[in-house]
């Protein structure tokens, strides 16, 4: 850190969805624990920040992808698996007791390629669906920053969230207006880029339509900025990424 700016840390993080007939898809959202230092209480995707294993097995397994996009794609599938116990964009269905014994091993401390060999495993790091990426500005930087990379994935048939009871206390899946609007209630809160990214989601009624509009605008990185409107400050974000909202007043912006 230099002049009292961090560098951001790369992050990835996995809107995880399921199809439900006759209303809108459902979103696995979790609260991240009240000891935690960014977004202690939050809601948030499931997600966190790349590792140098990560790195290490994108550029063994990454085939045409960019490193660093491999990696990311790694890291979202593995802190889904430490942090809800869901096995997402494997080659095949992953067993619930196999589940069990990676997520342990992770916790224990083995590296995520390590225990892909030990149980013979193979990730689709093409079945996660680019869909945004978020960086704080300068004036938003502080001890914790992140350059994270959102993704799509459909939710592993037949497998159950839990908990890990330490990153995070609260699993539950709910549509993403239901989601913004127990927010809104006040019984659950929310940092900006979560509340801009839900307002995305909601406006798709499937996983395929969402994935399509996902597949239709180039990601391009996030970089929210202060300005004035009707004598008023915003926080704001473009206006080409498919955000229906693109400022808050600054008085009501939640942050990490």
């Amino acid at each position: 850190m230099t002049d009292g700016v961090s560098e951001s840390r790369e992050a990835a993080t996995v809107v995880i969805l399921r199809d439900c007939p006759g209303s809108a898809p459902e979103i696995l959202m979790m609260e991240r624990a009240s000891s935690m230092a960014f977004a202690a209480g939050a809601l948030v995707f499931p997600g966190g920040a790349l590792d140098a294993g990560d790195h290490a097995l994108a550029t063994a397994i990454g085939g045409q992808l960019a490193l660093d996009e491999a990696a990311a794609r790694i890291a979202a599938i593995r802190e889904t698996l430490e942090e809800s116990g869901l096995a997402i964009a494997f080659t095949r269905p992953v067993e619930a007791d196999r589940i069990v014994a990676m997520r342990r091993a992770l916790a224990e401390g083995m590296g995520f390629g390590e225990v892909l060999n030990v149980h013979g495993l193979e990730l689709a790091l093409d079945a996660l669906v680019p869909f945004a990426r978020w960086q704080p500005a300068p004036f938003e930087m502080a001890r914790r920053v992140f350059d994270t990379r959102f993704y799509l994935a459909r939710a592993p048939e037949g497998q159950v969230a839990s908990v890990d009871a330490t990153e995070n206390v609260r699993l539950f899946w709910s549509g993403a207006a239901d989601t913004l609007a127990y927010c809104d209630r006040g019984e659950a809160r929310i940092v900006f880029p979560t509340r801009r990214n839900l307002e995305r989601l909601a406006q798709f009624g499937s996983y395929g339509a969402l994935a399509a509009h996902a597949w239709s605008i180039p990601v391009e990185k996030v970089t929210p900025w202060f300005e004035d409107r009707d004598g008023e400050r915003h926080l704001c974000i473009p206006a080409h990424l498919g955000y229906p909202v693109t400022s808050e007043s600054i008085g009501t912006v939640r942050r990490g």
